[in-house]
């Protein structure tokens, strides 16, 4: 192709690349010249025009386009007629966009003049939706490009459309003692509305106690009903290959593939199968419409594309579907010596060993971040009343160690960050029992008003890149930092996990993990009462992680209680 100034008595054929507005006549960029057009730039005084003119072999754009669209379709594929050298590729039926990049990416890198876009691979797409475009970027493609560009594309499948199967599915749901009605009802019904759009039918869900054997039951009898896939939605989130969830999948005759996965959210989905049939262990967000990483497994189940434990391990590029707030500094870029001013309030705060708010624990600097930035509060502030004149979080057990460094010990095992401490009764003494660990004080003046006061002080603490917080009483020396881990690998707070609670044999215990919308409700509590009201009027937002020991449940108020207390437990 030539291109460039053109005299306008050698101009017939050529192509015009940019508007002429001529008396009474305007002439088009891509027009082809005729002799009227011609004639008409003669009269309007035009000497030369810059075009392209065609050589031997070129083939014009609308042509080139339209015979790579030809070597392009494939069932399910429908294309739009030629125009400015673009055609439009659209999808004849509802399905899953396959894609072999390698393959697009060598037709792209043939020669500039041909270029091929594309959705996302693997994207959902509905009747008449447009899934890719073609474009001849030049008036004309040399002969021989183009042919090697029509054989690359025959060669395989660059764009492909995956129809969506009607496919039965079974849901399992697991339920604790004291779950909302509707918590169950609303898993039921956004989940059978996802099955629904892709055009699939949700069995009568299977509700059951949350244990292995129940569990197991329930898929056995979704598969006798016709079920080709099975879901399993859990009362506590599943935070290990082996727990109930997934043992429950092994027990009915199955095998687990992957646990995790590099989606957030939808981190904590479990993908196995019993038998031919893929089998799910949902993560808690999965409670809520909004896209999540099971919606991408799902898509593909639905589509007949098998997903593997290596499928998902690749879904991590792209798979950040929130937006999750600027993180801190890195702890290995901390200063060690900074003091932090002065926290929202007014209160003082600073590092009993010195650092800065946030500063990691000695040894902890190459241990990464959090997936979620968590800041713990520990309640150490209270008046001991039953104790007496003896302040409990004071009292050592056998080895010498004061009840409240036993439980900020383990709240420093865990990845909260930072802990803040609240003081107030005896704050001298308390922070003297601290000295030397990487904790916060802050001081809560009017903390005999009762533990509403002391969570407020706290709570104003907590620094602003904060996602969450961790509300631990300083009397629950037993939770440990595994327990605490535990809280915060479930801690979803755009979905289903915006309040995360431990239980053990179905008991509702502490400490409790919030998300940093329900600050303004908790900040208004009087008196001295906790939270269990916002935790009832969140149901539908809680998600509850059962704990092997029995250590979120005990808490230490008598002098016998504290006399059992060894270094052993």
């Amino acid at each position: 192709m030539i291109f460039g100034p053109t005299p306008v008595a050698e101009a017939l054929g050529a192509v015009l690349a940019h508007t002429q507005r001529l008396p009474g006549r305007v002439l088009k960029k891509g027009t082809v010249l005729d002799a009227a057009a011609v004639e008409a730039l003669r009269e309007a005084g035009r000497d030369s025009v810059i075009a392209a003119r065609l050589e031997a072999g070129d083939v014009p754009e609308d042509e080139a386009a339209h015979r790579l669209a030809e070597a392009l379709l494939r069932p399910g594929l429908t294309r739009s007629r030629a125009a400015t050298g673009r055609v439009n590729l659209f999808a004849a039926e509802p399905g899953l966009l396959c894609l072999d990049v390698a393959l697009i990416d060598r037709l792209n890198a043939l020669d500039e003049s041909l270029t091929l876009a594309t959705l996302a691979p693997f994207a959902p797409v509905g009747v008449k939706e447009m899934v890719g475009t073609i474009k001849v970027i030049p008036f004309a493609v040399p002969g021989a490009v183009l042919a090697e560009a029509e054989a690359i594309a025959r060669s395989g499948e660059a764009v492909s459309l995956r129809p969506l199967r009607p496919m039965p599915v079974g849901l399992v749901m697991s339920e604790l003692p004291g779950m909302k009605e509707s918590v169950l009802e609303g898993t039921a019904s956004v989940t059978r509305a996802r099955v629904e759009a892709l055009g699939g039918t949700l069995l009568p869900p299977e509700r059951v106690p949350h244990e292995e054997a129940a569990i197991a039951a329930a898929l056995g009898r979704l598969r006798a009903a016709g079920a080709e896939m099975l879901l399993v939605i859990g009362a506590s989130a599943v935070v290990d290959r082996r727990d109930v969830g997934p043992a429950a999948i092994v027990r009915a005759g199955g095998v687990i593939e992957h646990f995790g996965m590099p989606v957030d959210p939808g981190n904590l989905l479990c993908l196995g199968r019993v038998g031919a049939l893929p089998a799910l262990v949902l993560p808690g967000c999965a409670r809520s419409p909004k896209l999540n990483g099971f919606d991408w497994v799902l898509q593909r189940l639905f589509a007949g594309i098998p997903v593997s434990g290596r499928d998902v391990q690749r879904m991590g590029a792209g798979g950040l579907l929130l937006e999750i707030e600027t993180r801190p500094l890195p702890r290995a870029k901390a200063v060690p010596g900074e003091k932090v001013a002065q926290e929202p309030g007014g209160k003082a705060v600073e590092n009993a060993a010195g650092g800065p708010a946030g500063a990691a624990p000695a040894g902890a600097a190459q241990a990464g971040a959090a997936p979620r930035r968590v800041a713990a509060v520990v309640l150490a502030a209270g008046l001991s009343r039953r104790m007496g004149p003896v302040n409990k979080l004071l009292v050592e057990d056998a080895s010498g160690a004061p009840m409240v460094a036993r439980v900020v010990d383990q709240v420093l095992n865990s990845g909260a960050r930072p802990v803040i401490v609240v003081t107030g009764h005896e704050q001298g003494r308390v922070r003297a029992a601290l000295r030397g660990r990487a904790v916060h004080f802050v001081h809560a003046a009017d903390h005999a008003e009762g533990l509403s006061a002391s969570l407020r002080a706290g709570l104003d603490a907590v620094p602003a890149e904060a996602e969450g917080v961790l509300v631990c009483l300083g009397d629950m020396p037993l939770v440990t930092g595994a327990d605490l881990d535990r809280l915060l690998a479930a801690f979803d707070p755009q979905g289903g996990g915006a309040v995360v609670q431990p239980t053990h044999a179905g008991r509702r215990g502490n400490p409790v993990l919030w998300a940093r919308e329900f600050l303004p409700e908790m900040r208004a509590l009087q008196g001295d009462s906790g939270a269990r009201a916002l935790l009832e009027r969140h149901a539908d937002r809680v998600v509850r992680v059962e704990m092997p020991g029995d250590g979120v449940l005990r808490d230490f108020d008598t002098a016998e209680a504290l006399a059992e207390l060894t270094p052993a437990e």
